[in-house]
């Protein structure tokens, strides 16, 4: 008798859950996917104990009929794709018809639905049919999945705590609700809500849903297209950051997807304008051709592999890079304080009012900034109006209690703005930055510098490493440019690998200025250098410029470049404790002000700092 036999349907249903259904999050995600397929204009999703004891969603899709309701249990039965080609021309989120069969296997599943009038009830145990029989209802379906992996104790054995796995499903209904604004999504958890969207099309209230609508009003929408391609989203300026990429969402075809490449397109936007180490909130959607995308290489299809990938990676980069060309980027120095609100409360309010901030704290909290436009002056009537929006937004006590807000309104970037002077926009236009006039300097390393809408403070290191960032980003690479002879040679000494690399690669260097000429065994020796090398660290350069070449294991001659570039405006920068005479400040702010990107250092920090005449006096006591 043979060795090889065929497993049965529930066995192999188990097999295919531990690629499925990894955590309560991947069952979560899979039911919501078939709710959005089916049409749904409204999901709810109630947990208890972050889904390891139940998990419950309820929508108003078309629901399944009586004849397809054991049928959607058996793998690969789906109605979703029927032959080869449409496997190349996917428009819905799932079409493995895996998902049901694998999470029946694993949990005690419930399930009624009403499809035309037509109500069926079923229930599994293990993957087995325990009863099945007609009912009543309304249109739509309704899943309980109880005890999830009551019978893999090895799985429930490496599940995290409570709250790793309730943050793991807030993530999932986060990405849908942003990936499908016209969807109305409502996530409770042991009976506390944590999210509730509108589902009226309208992404931004989804965004300030789940980051509040301070952020919101921080973020500039991003749209480009071209002919395979067609992006829209919105990208938090520079000022607001997080400590991991978690934060970037990107979405093709209504589909949350992780790609890196796409990821680090939108870092590249927002080149020198973040702090190493911190990363933006990105919501990206892309629209392409499903045969420009195969969503079929990764179990829980969050990868993809694209066609014309570069293509889409320049537009996604230049969208956002152009986006940020016409914001004025500098942050406010002001704080604005906080109240905090109960932990059961999370409300969406009108401009007047104030939201909760991002569901993924699960500490919900209130804050009050009150947004201005340019035309504001501080007069007693304006103050009435923001207390009377602090009262009643102390008097909103009922999670239910949901109103819509504008985001329309002109974005004032989190600050209240003084009346600005008619020719202030003026001298904006062409800078970006307006004149400012210096006032003094603190510890030889801040500038203090005013004008007529407020206090400006200014990091006169970060402000010359960016004025001679963009020199030299155009110097560098510039063979053209002239060469400076040396009366001694410059030496430089390495093992047999690194002489045999950059023997391989030396004319990158060549493309940068640099010519290296072999000199005796494993040795090389410059006799020129381009003649913005900073004097006296030519040889450091060099050695650096070498490091980069060694470092990398393909030679990227746009990063050399950048690179050196950012390493020439840091080394020739003023250091701290250098004092300036009010001339020297003033040279400095005006080279500034006629800089490409006047806001942020190379390295993404800060170089100016703005406190409105309202925000100094505010924190004086002068106006309440």
């Amino acid at each position: 008798m043979g060795k090889i036999i065929q497993l049965d349907d529930a066995l192999s249903n188990k097999i295919a859950a531990g690629e499925v259904v990894e955590r309560p999050a991947s069952v979560v995600k899979e039911l919501l996917e078939n709710a959005i397929d089916a049409g749904s204009s409204v999901v709810e999703i109630e947990l208890e104990e972050a889904g390891l004891a139940s998990i419950r969603i309820i929508d108003n899709g078309e629901g399944i009929s009586e004849d397809d309701v054991l049928n959607a249990f058996h793998r690969h039965a789906t109605s979703k794709i029927k032959n080869e080609s449409d496997l190349f021309r996917i428009r819905t989120l799932g079409f493995r018809g895996e998902a049901l069969p694998s999470i029946a296997s694993v949990s005690r599943l419930e399930m009624k639905t009403c499809h035309q009038d037509e109500g069926t009830r079923v229930i599994l145990e293990g993957g087995k049919v325990e009863v099945m029989e007609k009912s009543s209802g309304r249109k739509g379906t309704d899943i309980t999945v109880s005890d999830l992996f009551f019978n893999t104790p090895a799985r429930l054995k490496y599940m995290k705590t409570i709250h790793t796995e309730l943050g793991n499903i807030t993530d999932v209904v986060n990405r849908l609700a942003l990936a499908h604004p016209e969807v109305s999504f409502r996530l409770v958890h042991n009976e506390r809500q944590l999210l509730k969207t509108t589902g009226n099309g309208d992404v931004r209230q989804v965004l300030a849903a789940i980051y509040g609508i301070n952020i919101v009003k921080k973020m500039v929408p991003i749209k480009a297209e071209s002919l395979d391609f067609k992006i829209s989203g919105y990208a938090a300026l520079p000022e607001v950051t997080r400590a991991s990429r978690n934060y970037i969402s990107t979405m093709i075809n209504g589909r949350f997807i992780k790609n890196y490449p796409l990821v680090k397109a939108i870092q590249e936007g927002y080149h020198t304008l973040l702090p190493i180490g911190r990363y933006p909130i990105v919501l990206l959607n892309i629209e392409m051709d499903p045969l420009l995308v195969d969503v079929n290489v990764h179990p829980s299809k969050l990868e993809v592999r694209l066609s014309k990938e570069n293509e889409l990676n320049e537009l996604v980069s230049a969208t956002i890079k152009a986006a940020f060309k016409k914001e004025e980027l500098i942050p406010s120095g002001y704080i604005p304080p906080r109240k905090t609100k109960p932990r059961e409360e999370q409300t969406i309010l009108d401009l007047d009012h104030i939201p909760a901030v991002e569901a993924k704290t699960y500490d919900f909290q209130i804050e009050q900034t009150k947004i201005l436009d340019n035309d504001y002056q501080p007069e007693p009537p304006e103050i009435i109006q923001e207390t009377e929006a602090e009262n009643l937004s102390e008097h909103v006590d009922s999670i239910d209690d949901v109103h819509l807000f504008d985001l329309d309104e002109p974005r004032a970037e989190g600050i209240v703005q003084e009346e600005s002077a008619p020719s202030l926009a003026e001298t904006v236009a062409p800078s970006r930055v307006p004149p400012m006039y210096p006032i003094g300097q603190m510890h030889g390393t801040y500038i203090f510098a005013q004008n007529d809408r407020g206090l400006y403070i200014i990091d006169q290191h970060a402000a010359q490493e960016r004025i001679k960032y963009e020199y030299f980003k155009e110097k560098v690479g510039k063979v053209e440019s002239e060469l400076q002879e040396m009366l001694l040679p410059l030496t430089f000494e390495y093992s047999s690998d690194e002489a045999i690399k950059i023997n391989e690669y030396k004319h990158e260097l060549e493309k940068v200025g640099v010519f290296l000429e072999e000199f005796g065994h494993n040795s090389f020796i410059a006799r020129a250098h381009p003649q913005w090398f900073p004097k006296g660290d030519e040889q450091e350069t060099i050695e650096e410029m070498i490091e980069q070449l060694l470092s990398m294991k393909r030679v990227d001659v746009k990063l050399l470049r950048e690179e050196a570039a950012i390493m020439m405006s840091c080394k020739g920068s003023i250091k701290a404790n250098r004092h300036l005479r009010n001339d020297e400040i003033q040279a400095l702010l005006d080279e500034l002000r006629q800089t490409n990107d006047p806001f942020t250092c190379p390295h993404g920090r800060p170089i100016i700092i703005h406190y409105s005449i309202y925000e100094m006096e505010k924190m004086f006591k002068r106006v309440m």
